[in-house]
């Protein structure tokens, strides 16, 4: 049998998966997962990549253990958020979590070098406060002396290859989530980096998903006890959720739902207008240079919030079902930014829900409640918008990725949306990252045939 291997790290969890192909179709078994999470470090929420790449290490070793060698491997994360080496290869200072507050401010300064309508006229990138752009723009305001020592920068799956292979590789669809690639050349735009006083020679050539990067280096192979080869997946986990769309049209709406939702379609061409822009959708890179058109909405990181703070040994499925009993009819905005990194999630809905003069939730289930309900409503506005700017109507959501299991959510998005929504499958990142390898390695010939297979191996449960 002949394995491959999806590393795939969210911001509250990794895991790694084998798959292969048997009897016709795509297998999966978890090997082992781990926690992940944001440390707080003198006031700063941070990464520990040393701890992730132990966690990896330690999930290879499981596999040598149970037999199960892959030919290859391939690591997904999330976007944005990197590391800086020096000329040693050694990471200089912390490497900073999307949700930390040191952003704050720094559109203005980005805004000062390019107003926001030319910079996504170049991009196509929706703004969001913890875009590396405004990141980096961090960086040189607050420790130059740290930008001006580095090498190189790597995105977070880029540096666990390094690691891996001792091979620096810059991969397409993480690099577009810095917005700092051209959306029309998917080359990193040397105008705009110059003009924002970023070192250019930091950025490296950017290669696409299927790309090999090397076998895995002597200590590493005397470590885990066996040598496969590293292949680029979609290293963003959205673009590699999205290769796992079952479908075949190309009118296909999607949700990956996960502590994200992120939910659009597939463009062959980048839709950089204004029109665009002030709706806020964005233009990410995905595979065979498609562009992941889509909004990036809260998603269900309020509902592991307030279950960690009220409920914590209570199973998502146990509160999923508890708020479809609770008949509070109050919404929150989901996109505010209120809810990106509050002390304290429960609290912060409870204010927004008292200041707009609506009914308070009080337990578990009412807060989830008004969650839930509260996405439908953005999905169904966000549906909307796309079928007006696409001018086409789409008749189905297909919502992949852990929040498919949510039937008490999907059947509000299938009410509010007036869609089908097809859900599944729920492991849709790790099998976007499997089939990104598979393909590669000859046993898909495209992604076409790649999704044909992941619409006959997963089930689909389908809400009118």
């Amino acid at each position: 049998m002949k394995y491959y291997l999806a590393i795939d790290i969210g911001a509250s969890s990794g895991r790694h998966i084998l798959g292969w192909v048997e009897n016709g179709k795509m297998q999966l078994e978890e090997i082992y997962r781990f926690d992940n999470g944001m440390d707080e470090v003198d006031g700063h929420l941070c990464w520990d990549v040393e701890r992730l790449f132990s966690e990896i290490i330690t999930g290879m070793k499981q596999c040598a253990k149970r037999g199960m060698i892959p030919a290859s491997m391939g690591i997904d994360t999330w976007g944005v958020d990197y590391v800086l080496l020096d000329e040693k290869d050694r990471v200089l200072g912390r490497t900073y979590a999307y949700r930390d507050s040191r952003t704050e401010g720094m559109d203005e300064e980005v805004y000062r070098v390019i107003p926001p309508e030319d910079l996504y006229g170049i991009t196509g990138i929706q703004k969001q406060m913890f875009n590396t752009i405004y990141q980096l723009m961090a960086d040189q305001t607050e420790q130059p002396e740290v930008l001006q020592q580095a090498k190189a920068l790597l995105m977070i799956p880029d540096y666990l290859n390094f690691r891996l292979t001792g091979v620096k590789m810059q991969e397409y669809t993480n690099a577009t989530t810095t917005q700092l690639v051209n959306a029309r050349t998917n080359d990193w735009d040397d105008g705009l980096i110059e003009a924002l006083g970023y070192p250019r020679d930091i950025f490296l050539p950017i290669a696409m998903p299927g790309t090999p990067v090397g076998g895995l280096t002597e200590a590493i192979r005397n470590e885990v006890g066996f040598d496969c080869q590293v292949i680029l997946p979609a290293t963003h986990d959205t673009g590699s959720a999205v290769m796992a769309v079952p479908s075949l049209t190309e009118d296909t709406l999607y949700i990956s739902s996960g502590t994200w939702s992120l939910m659009g379609t597939e463009l062959r061409s980048a839709d950089c207008s204004v029109n665009s822009m002030q709706r806020n959708f964005t233009n990410e890179g995905g595979y065979d240079h498609r562009y992941r058109y889509l909004k990036n909405i809260m998603g269900l990181w309020m509902i592991q919030s307030v279950r960690k703070e009220l409920a914590p040994q209570e199973s998502f499925g146990s509160i999923c079902e508890g708020a479809s009993k609770v008949t509070i009819r109050s919404i929150v905005d989901v996109n505010d930014d209120r809810f990106l990194a509050p002390k304290h999630m429960t609290t912060e809905v409870q204010k927004a829900c008292e200041e707009s003069g609506q009914e308070v939730p009080e337990d578990i289930y009412q807060v989830a409640a008004v969650i839930y309900n509260s996405l439908a409503k953005c999905y169904a506005k966000t549906v909307e918008e796309i079928e007006r700017a696409s001018g086409a109507v789409y008749p189905c959501i297909n919502i992949v990725g852990g929040g498919a299991n949510a039937d008490y959510l999907n059947r509000l998005t299938a009410k509010a949306t007036r869609k089908k929504v097809c859900a599944g499958p729920t492991e849709a990142t790790a099998i976007g990252n499997l089939m990104a390898q598979m393909i590669a390695d000859g046993v898909f010939t495209d992604l076409a045939e790649a999704r044909k297979k992941v619409m006959d191996s997963f089930a689909i449960v389908t809400y009118q």
